[in-house]
């Protein structure tokens, strides 16, 4: 049986990007707020990130799977609703943590937190303002063979295995020193 064939992520202005522009490493995630597997995984990228600061480029991309993680699509809207206000980063950290609540109210109180404008927030998330850039996300991580989350990519190769965080450190490992090498 052949091998699926699936499109390299492409990172692009509208990603939300750590490290450096010109890192030459990229890592690109495709994650859900709401899965317990990326709530360890953003531990492990972060770990990652401080492990080579001067490398790695990460772009993370909403991937909500609302028939496992009723909450993901609402705390996808307030990422990106945060991100507006210049906080995506931030929001990211509070909604990843091992045991942030993902309801209305928990994320209102986390854009006090970050010290949002909540009235914009709230009608940014309730209004679903930003539904057209999480669909493109989903729509691009189907065509490049997003099955799950977490779901890297490592210089646009699909890390996959049971769980992706295995091979994850070793092929950062590998991309970094072959930049190293050349």
């Amino acid at each position: 049986m052949a091998e699926e064939e699936f499109a390299a992520p492409v990172v692009t202005s509208s990603d939300h990007l750590l490290g450096p522009a010109d890192g030459p490493v990229t890592v690109v995630e495709y994650g859900d707020y709401e899965c317990p597997y990326c709530r360890v995984a953003a531990r492990d990228v972060h770990n990652l990130l401080g492990h080579y600061p001067d490398m790695v480029r990460f772009a993370f991309r909403n991937f909500p799977i609302p028939n496992l993680h009723p909450h993901g699509e609402q705390a996808a809207e307030a990422a990106e609703a945060a991100d507006a206000q210049g906080k995506f980063w931030e929001m990211y950290e509070l909604l990843l943590r091992p045991y942030s609540r993902l309801d209305l109210d928990s994320l209102v109180n986390y854009a006090e937190r970050l010290s949002l404008d909540t009235g914009r927030f709230l009608n940014e998330v309730t209004g679903n303002v930003y539904a057209a850039k999480i669909e493109s996300h989903l729509r691009e991580g189907v065509r490049n063979g997003v099955n799950a989350t977490p779901k890297f990519y490592v210089d646009g190769e699909r890390i996959d295995g049971r769980l992706p965080l295995e091979g994850l450190a070793a092929a950062i490992r590998v991309a970094v020193d072959g930049t190293s090498a050349g």
